[in-house]
């Protein structure tokens, strides 16, 4: 990969009414958001790195139950642009029934906007 590389520590927050799943990293503004299939969202800040993940309709997508959304101690995401293809690989650990299950699923989509080639690596906050 050629282009931008950061690192960062971020945050998560999941709102159980609205059933949406937000990964951010801390101290970053972003200054848009790019829709990338029916309930993906991510942020960008203005010197093009994507900073943030939304995810709608966070359990069913993910194919978990709301409530164990609501607590997610480890994660990190690896977020990679290159040549308008976006990479998200995102790996995070919940509790089901007192049992740690880890989730990693990787999306991959061409977008339309131009943004530079860069990678962020963004894990939770210890």
């Amino acid at each position: 990969m050629t282009g931008k590389r950061l690192e960062g520590k971020g945050e998560v927050d999941y709102d159980f009414k609205h059933d949406i799943l937000f990964f951010k990293t801390k101290d970053r503004e972003y200054s848009k958001s790019i829709e990338l299939l029916d309930n993906l969202v991510v942020d960008v800040d203005k010197e093009g790195f994507l900073t943030g993940i939304q995810i709608f309709d966070a359990s069913e997508y993910l194919n978990l139950d709301k409530k164990s959304l609501l607590s997610i101690p480890n994660w990190q995401f690896i977020i990679n642009v290159h040549e308008n293809i976006i990479e998200i690989r995102l790996v995070f650990q919940i509790k089901v029934r007192n049992k740690i299950v880890e989730k990693n699923p990787i999306i991959s989509q061409q977008i339309n906007q131009k943004l530079p080639n860069s990678e962020m690596v963004c894990e939770a906050v210890v």
